[in-house]
């Protein structure tokens, strides 16, 4: 298991700025993609961002402009900055990594976060 461990969130208002991240843990040799995925009220899930270990980035189309994400493959965490937020930006925000390999274990493997909640007020 590669517990992923989500951090940021929380309450800010329109036009304002939050920062999520995201560490995992465990006996990882690679992590091919990290990212982020959100489900707002009423709503199916939809791509953030990701970004590849070479450093290959996707955003949703809501979202370029505005948000950047980075990772640090070494300490095996990605960071989401999210900037002039909207209250539609308002969702459960979803850690994920795609094409895990694990030391011991044939195959990659995909995990996902709890989720952390933002609510941007209008």
């Amino acid at each position: 298991q590669v517990p992923l461990v989500e951090s940021g969130g929380g309450l800010v208002q329109a036009g304002g700025s939050m920062r999520l991240s995201c560490a995992a843990s465990g006996d990882i040799i690679s992590i091919k993609t990290m990212g982020w995925y959100r489900q707002g009220p009423g709503k199916q899930r939809e791509l953030v961002a990701t970004i590849t270990n070479d450093g290959t980035a996707n955003y949703g189309d809501s979202v370029k402009g505005r948000f950047t994400i980075s990772r640090d493959n070494a300490k095996n965490t990605v960071l989401l900055q999210m900037n002039s937020l909207k209250p539609e930006d308002t969702a459960v925000y979803v850690c994920t990594a795609k094409d895990v390999g694990l030391w011991g274990y044939e195959g990659v493997y995909e995990y996902w976060g709890q989720g952390t909640q933002v609510t941007v007020s209008s």
